[in-house]
């Protein structure tokens, strides 16, 4: 599985790094797939993970399988983009840097990079992912074939305090946070096939997310991605659904404590999307990481039916 990497310039000028997974043979496709990541983990890890001999674990790949070019951005702070300069100051100096409302930005800049060499892209965003895609879409006039949000977090039925406390975070929130492979391996208790763990793993401590102090055993996260669960707790989200008219699949797994039944179809039911434009569906026994568990095929599968339902004509999603 080998991913081409590319630089994209943020308007700030902030540099991006956006991932290419492309399908076989020489003639680019008409049609691409930007995913884009949640909240701790980078890009790599959660849609590609370099598992040996086994490419099961790639959304990326079973995208380009089906036909279309997947792309997949960090966004500015993870994996191999640029980091905000309070990442360089002790974690309780500054507040969360980086939030949907920076993020969005990034999303955009990804967005017209893909759309420059294709003629209609779908937008797959995962957990804090729903919310930078989600304010992009609310906010900017691009045409998108399609839209996907996976494990969203809206309108959360539990307190934020509650739920930081497995990170065993403040909920104040430093800058950011450093984890350690010890606290990652305890927290999942032994659920995660071993070889995806040490995958996973690798590809975070060898991204620029890998914590300069001990790179092998840490890596830093920032918290702008926190606050704005914070700010959904409190009935605050960073955008608003009713602005998303493009078709939309809300999905989520069943066993998933993060992203609620009841947050979800609120999400659903609030998005601008006309009836026969939406759908909402749920994979029973997948978790918050239902990419990486023993539903992934389904999820895959899923996502790419809803592609082919959402086809559109070449003139339709590229950006001006």
């Amino acid at each position: 599985m080998n991913l081409t990497p590319h630089d994209v310039t943020a308007p700030d000028g902030t540099l991006l790094r956006v991932w290419e997974d492309p399908p076989e043979g020489d003639t680019p496709p008409d049609e691409a797939v930007l995913f884009v990541h949640g909240a701790i983990t980078h890009s790599r890890a959660l849609f590609a993970p370099p598992v040996e001999g086994d490419d099961s674990y790639s959304w990326l790949r079973a995208t380009a399988d089906a036909g279309r070019t997947a792309y997949t951005l960090d966004v500015r702070g993870y994996g191999d983009s640029e980091f905000p300069p309070e990442m360089d100051d002790p974690p309780e100096s500054n507040d969360p840097p980086i939030l949907a409302r920076d993020a969005e930005s990034d999303v955009a800049a990804a967005f017209d990079f893909a759309a420059e060499r294709h003629d209609a892209i779908h937008l797959v965003g995962v957990s804090w992912g729903t919310m930078t895609t989600g304010r992009f879409l609310a906010e900017r006039d691009r045409d998108v074939a399609s839209y996907v949000q996976c494990a969203p977090v809206y309108d959360p039925p539990y307190e934020f305090e509650d739920g930081i406390s497995a990170l065993g975070l403040d909920p104040d929130l430093d800058a950011y946070f450093v984890d350690h492979e010890r606290d990652v391996r305890e927290r999942q208790d032994g659920d995660e096939d071993p070889a995806l763990f040490e995958a996973v793993w690798r590809a975070m401590v060898e991204s620029g997310q890998g914590d300069a102090a001990d790179r092998e055993y840490a890596y830093v996260a920032q918290t702008g991605a926190l606050a704005d669960v914070k700010a959904c707790c409190a009935g605050d989200p960073p955008y608003d659904p009713g602005e998303i008219a493009a078709p939309t699949l809300v999905v989520r797994g069943s066993d998933d404590d993060t992203s609620q039944r009841s947050d979800a179809l609120t999400l659903y039911d609030e998005l601008g999307a006309a009836d026969d434009r939406k759908e909402y569906a749920e994979l029973a026994g997948a978790d918050h990481y239902a990419m990486h568990g023993d539903r992934r095929r389904a999820l895959y599968d899923l996502t790419t039916a809803f592609h082919d339902r959402n086809r559109t004509s070449s003139d339709v999603g590229r950006s001006d």
